[in-house]
């Protein structure tokens, strides 16, 4: 504040005018420069609330020193705290483990005797736990090893109803018959008994030419040879045959047998070889059956 002094008495009238003219020139010089100062701070808050440019004025915050502070002492009372709760837990720990071990020495002798007797009860419960389980073991072995069984018999069982049926290619020691007409016709009749000659000896599979021969197999004499389940085949025939390569050979060549008959009859060319490999891949589906059916 600007302090006026008061006129002195013995001044004279010009010297306090004068002095009263130099100190209103002097507060109003103090005026202004304050008002300078003032339009200052308002220019540079003005230049930086520009609200052109959309920004604010950046406040830099200074990092608070007590945050600082009060986490670090977080920190520490945090870790004394886990400490001390790791500390709390060992020790319970080993009073535990201290109760456990000391808990049978206090027992009483009929204490003792009664906790004997309960875990005797409880050994033998688990050992018939364990015959039980043992026998379901077993019994599950056995049926699996019949279900195995089962498996093996119906494969064969379908392997073989293959082969009778004609389903299935089949190999295995034989003969091959050859014959040849000459100048005589052979008939279907006597190539038929040839083919039962066979089923007699034991054949388990035959065909004739390419043709398989099966249960309802049929021969038809035609004029350019004959006709084998409506299969036409002409001379040479030839007839593979599996089984016992002598008795088929000796049902074949037998006296009076039906080679002789060919050879008598029809002057045929007969040879029949024995082999070790017959191989026959003839097949054909089987046959649909109108009326029979399996017995139940």
């Amino acid at each position: 504040m600007t302090e006026h002094s008061a006129p002195h008495e013995e001044e004279s009238p010009h010297g306090n005018a004068e002095q009263h003219q130099n100190s209103q020139r002097f507060d109003d010089a103090e005026y202004r420069g304050e008002a300078r100062s003032r339009r200052d701070r308002r220019r540079r808050h003005h230049s930086s609330d520009n609200t052109d440019t959309g920004s604010f004025p950046m406040v830099r915050k200074r990092p608070s020193r007590s945050a600082s502070v009060n986490a670090k002492r977080a920190r520490i009372v945090t870790s004394v705290l886990v400490g001390l709760l790791c500390a709390l837990l060992g020790f319970g720990y080993v009073v535990q483990v201290r109760n456990t071990s000391s808990s049978y020495e206090s027992l009483s002798e009929d204490e003792l005797v009664r906790v004997l007797d309960e875990t005797s009860t409880q050994v033998d419960k688990l050992e018939q736990r364990r015959n039980e389980l043992n026998r379901q073991l077993t019994s599950i072995q056995s049926a699996a090893d019949k279900q195995k069984e089962a498996e093996k018999i119906a494969q064969q069982n379908a392997q073989t109803s293959g082969i009778l049926s004609g389903r299935l290619p089949a190999e295995g020691k034989g003969v091959t018959i050859s014959v040849s007409q000459r100048d005589k016709h052979v008939d279907a009749a006597t190539m038929f008994t040839l083919i039962e000659e066979l089923r007699n000896a034991g054949a388990e599979v035959i065909s004739f030419n390419s043709a398989r021969v099966v249960t309802s197999t049929y021969i038809k004499d035609t004029k350019n040879g004959l006709i084998v389940d409506g299969n036409q085949f002409s001379s040479p025939y030839t007839i593979k045959a599996i089984g016992n390569p002598s008795d088929l050979q000796n049902a074949i060549q037998i006296a009076g047998g039906v080679g002789s008959r060919l050879k008598v009859t029809f002057n045929a060319s007969v040879n029949v070889v024995q082999t070790d490999s017959v191989k026959i891949d003839e097949v054909r589906q089987p046959q649909q059956y109108q009326y029979a059916r399996t017995v139940e």
